[in-house]
């Protein structure tokens, strides 16, 4: 198949992982928010989060049971149930039932994504820095146009209609994604032949240990590991207040849908084409450092409005650019990720990773409510430009476990 026609379904499939979690931690937060739910328990609704991260230990099944496209169409089915289940919940009050289906919805997805992120890697040529770095931008700019769908038109449109209208439009869209996903090609066999026709102990040997083996077989994976974890701190931190940070400024919820919603992520979308770009012309290391800072820097526009007079433009000017940053440096982030994943282990690999930058955005979204009511807006949204660079100090080290691990021979590191 032709780069073209890759590129064209790795759009098809980020939108549909990105839909979901822009329903969790985008749409969902507005909706507590407008019926009064308090900060600090919205920041622990993130919690619910938990299966983005967990779902490492689940990831070994999608490598050993089924194929790629029926776990996909699958986790699909299930999310536009659980869109559905979203109007039986009272929001004005965080209950048993709201934990239930915020957890369906993120185990679903979670899953989903590693059907979806294995599928990819096996899909594109991790020797193709070109193609990885087009890939890169593609799965972020597609990716975030399924968060402006769920965190822009969701949120305008019950200012129109109403919450009821919004969720049952989101289950249709859910749907029409599980349709398409039904005509994803096939790249390969039977994942059961993949083992050499061993079960048992040998079957869980090479779903589990293997993968984790071609990680930590070379010295430095914890450094690898931290700056996983790291990379996205910033924005981890900063992402689950930046929704009721508009309401608490007396934005509307068209205003809400319309700028960081829309706008906003149209500049995403902008700032990961762009980074993807840079990614393949640069390099995926010089790409990471440069970036990276434009990442964390951005952070500094909401902490910039927070400490001044309320101003309408200077509001939706921090929103453009930390949306415009923040895709910049997402491209080159998701290419290294997908570059130093085996394709026969692809799901267990990935998973791990994206459980690591998971975990961080869970563990920073949980004490984001508290820390935010704490210290007030401007400082705390000053401290997330801080917590990103940690990441950025490794990058040495972690250059060298690549380049160690793959041969500098494979891995083009261009300054």
């Amino acid at each position: 198949m032709t780069t073209k026609g890759k590129l064209t379904w790795v759009a098809v499939l980020y939108f549909a992982e990105g839909f979901p979690f822009g329903i969790v931690n985008r749409s969902l937060p507005a909706y507590f928010k407008v019926h009064g739910v308090r900060l600090t328990h919205i920041g622990l609704l993130t919690l619910a989060g938990l299966p983005w991260t967990l779902k490492f230990f689940w990831a070994p099944a999608v490598d050993l049971w089924g194929r790629r496209r029926v776990w996909v169409v699958g986790c699909q089915a299930l999310l536009t149930l659980g869109l559905l289940a979203i109007l039986a919940v009272d929001p004005s009050h965080v209950s048993a039932i709201v934990w239930t289906v915020m957890l369906w919805l993120a185990f679903s997805s979670a899953t989903q994504d590693i059907a979806i992120d294995a599928y990819t890697i096996e899909f594109l040529d991790e020797k193709d820095e070109k193609e990885m770095g087009s890939a890169g931008g593609v799965r972020v700019a597609s990716y975030n146009v399924a968060l402006s769908t769920a965190g822009g038109l969701l949120v305008a449109l019950p200012y129109f209609l109403s919450w009821s209208a919004a969720f049952v439009g989101a289950a249709t869209v859910m749907g029409i994604t599980c349709l398409l996903s039904c005509r994803l090609p096939q790249i390969r066999p039977d994942p059961l032949a993949r083992p050499g026709g061993r079960s048992g102990q040998g079957l869980l040997e090479w779903a589990v240990r293997r993968p984790l083996e071609q990680f930590f077989g070379y010295p430095g994976f914890s450094f690898v590991m931290f700056f996983v974890l790291t990379f996205k701190l910033g924005d981890a931190a900063l992402g689950p207040m930046v929704t009721p940070f508009w309401v608490d400024r007396q934005f509307t919820l068209l205003e809400i849908g319309a700028v960081p919603g829309t706008l906003g992520v149209a500049s995403t979308i902008l700032g990961a084409l762009l980074g993807g770009a840079l990614t393949a012309r640069w390099g995926i290391f010089r790409a990471l450092w440069i970036l990276g800072i434009f990442q964390a820097a951005s952070n500094l526009g909401y902490a910039a409005v927070a400490a001044l007079p309320p101003s309408t433009a200077l509001m939706y000017s921090a929103s453009i650019v930390e949306s415009f940053c923040g895709g910049l440096g997402t491209a080159p982030f998701l290419a290294f990720l997908m570059s130093i994943c085996d394709k026969t282990h692809a799901a267990t690999q990935y998973a791990l990773l994206s459980a690591l930058f998971g975990l961080t955005r869970v563990l920073a979204g949980a004490a984001s409510g508290w820390a935010t009511e704490a210290m007030g807006y401007a400082a705390y949204f000053t401290l997330t430009f801080f917590l990103a660079w940690p990441a950025l100090l490794l990058l040495p080290w972690v250059r060298r476990w690549t380049a160690a691990r793959t041969g500098a021979s494979e891995v083009q590191i261009s300054n």
